[in-house]
């Protein structure tokens, strides 16, 4: 097994589709959990959720959707299924008794679960230590004190030998039960994929950054699209065209988000109300400054924003809590210039090789780099996408991106009431209005200076030397103020939830 997996448009970026606040909460756990029930057997009777008190779902696992996911997964939920906001309960009365516990598990990431499961029938009981790196991304780093890596990607037989000598097939297809039960086999248990998109037994892909993917060819005869395609083809092993499909229906699903926004949304636990509505109305009524396209790209971001919040299906694109910023800003554009499918589709998949090169050399996880991680990372896909659509080459491309996330490096992360609502949507608006002006700048030949890469390499600088509290912890910045606080208690009734105290 690799060490790091390479990252995919689809798994990574754009992606998973998904319910709730969080994709490194909420749908990441999902895909934990439902390691953690293969791992089982396929059924949890009782499971111990531990968190470590110096990480960040300490103070977020509850309000951020850590909980939810991870009884949906269980259970055996995928991240859209709409009973997920009811799936502690669910799983409550299902029979499976669980207890939450904050220590010292001595986690190396913010992120970390470490999940005891256990299951009657085979008296048997597991233990799964897995981190969540961004987008719904994990990985598992142990298995019953045994270090594994193991990415979700894969179908994966485990095979435990009499001497406590944990074994690991990972392949398209489980061994089979002859193999499987050759030697002294103490227990075989057998995890499906969690991961849209599969890895092939052999993958040599084309590059692993811009510097690498620019000595190809010259930047300023190719759309940034070509190389994304060549990349993508190379990482899934689909056809161009299978690419452009699967690109087609994460664009639907986006666009049915959008939609659902626009008609309004209704969901107690929610810091804000509906605000896209309000601004429809004043752009109609032109009682707003003439902003052009970036009215709409405003209206459409807030509308994402508030499907997301409403536990709506969304894309994390790259991640829930900035699931606005990329595809309400290419929408926006796209329905402004008229593009066709295919243009819109190409562009998109542009922007989200931007967001592979941000997984390989950075993060997108706000837990790991603060909101320049989220918001910066959309923003450059979409800086990058718009040029495309205006017929820019990779080189403007790049350019846009690099200036859109230069803008914003050092960006934290500090969550109003602990919820993924405030100063999330106006930072998602204002990663919009970046992208558009960092667009236009490139298109006019304004010189980014730092090359995309060194960029990254700032932004991931940044991220290692960012104080843990305005990392995601709501312990810092907007979080701790009185305002954000007495919304917090308000929200959690009589104040005493994990994210109140």
């Amino acid at each position: 097994m690799s060490e790091q997996l390479p990252p995919s448009i689809f798994n990574d970026v754009l992606g998973p589709v998904m319910r709730g606040p969080s994709s490194s909460h909420s749908a990441a756990s999902v895909r934990i959990g439902r390691l953690a029930r293969d791992l089982a057997g396929g059924w949890v009777d009782e499971v111990l959720i531990e968190f470590d008190p110096n990480g960040s779902l300490a103070t977020t696992h509850d309000s951020q959707g850590s909980d939810i996911g991870l009884f949906a997964g269980l259970l055996g939920w995928y991240a859209d299924d709409p009973r997920l906001p009811k799936s502690q309960e669910l799983a409550a009365e299902s029979g499976v008794k669980s207890k939450i516990v904050v220590r010292d598990i001595g986690a190396k990431h913010p992120n970390t679960y470490r999940l005891t499961v256990t299951n009657d029938k085979l008296s048997a009981s597991h233990t799964l230590e897995a981190d969540s790196l961004g987008g719904g991304m994990i990985v598992v780093n142990k298995i019953d004190d045994c270090p594994v890596r193991i990415f979700g990607d894969h179908r994966v037989t485990l095979m435990q030998t009499a001497t406590g000598e944990l074994k690991v097939h990972c392949g398209q297809d489980f061994l089979d039960e002859e193999e499987a039960q050759t030697g002294n086999v103490s227990w075989v248990r057998r995890l499906e994929r969690v991961l849209p998109v599969p890895s092939p037994t052999e993958m040599k892909l084309p590059f692993f950054g811009t510097t690498e993917m620019t000595e190809l060819a010259d930047p300023a005869t190719r759309k940034l699209s070509d190389w994304a395609i060549e990349y993508e083809s190379a990482r899934s092993g689909w056809s161009e065209s299978e690419v452009l499909d699967a690109m087609r229906r994460i664009s639907k699903i986006m666009r049915g988000s959008l939609n659902a926004g626009l008609a309004g949304t209704q969901w107690d636990d929610r810091v804000l109300s509906v605000q896209s509505r309000g601004y429809a109305d004043a752009l109609q009524k032109a009682k707003l400054l003439d902003g052009g396209m970036v009215n709409q790209m405003v209206l459409y971001v807030t509308a994402m924003m508030e499907a997301k919040s409403a536990m709506e299906v969304i894309v994390a694109a790259p991640t829930a809590g900035s699931c606005g910023t990329f595809p309400g800003t290419c929408f926006a554009a796209i329905d402004a210039l008229k593009l066709d499918e295919e243009e819109s589709l190409r562009a998109m998949l542009g922007g989200g090789l931007i967001g592979v090169f941000v997984a390989i050399r950075s993060s997108f996880a706000a837990e790991v780099g603060g909101c320049q991680a989220e918001t910066g990372a959309g923003a450059a896909m979409a800086a990058a996408s718009l040029v495309e659509m205006m017929g820019g080459n990779a080189a403007q491309s790049l350019s846009a991106a690099s200036l859109a996330l230069q803008n914003v490096l050092g960006l934290v992360c500090d969550p109003v009431a602990n919820r993924v609502e405030a100063p999330c949507l106006g930072r998602n608006v204002a990663g919009a209005s970046n992208a558009f002006v960092c667009a236009n700048m490139s298109l006019a030949g304004y010189d980014a200076l730092i090359p995309f890469d060194e960029v990254l390499d700032a932004h991931r600088s940044i991220s290692e030397s960012m104080p843990r509290e305005l990392r995601c912890t709501a312990l810092g910045g907007l979080s701790v103020t009185p305002t954000s606080k007495a919304i917090e208690a308000k929200l959690c009734g009589s104040g005493g939830c994990d994210a109140c105290g």
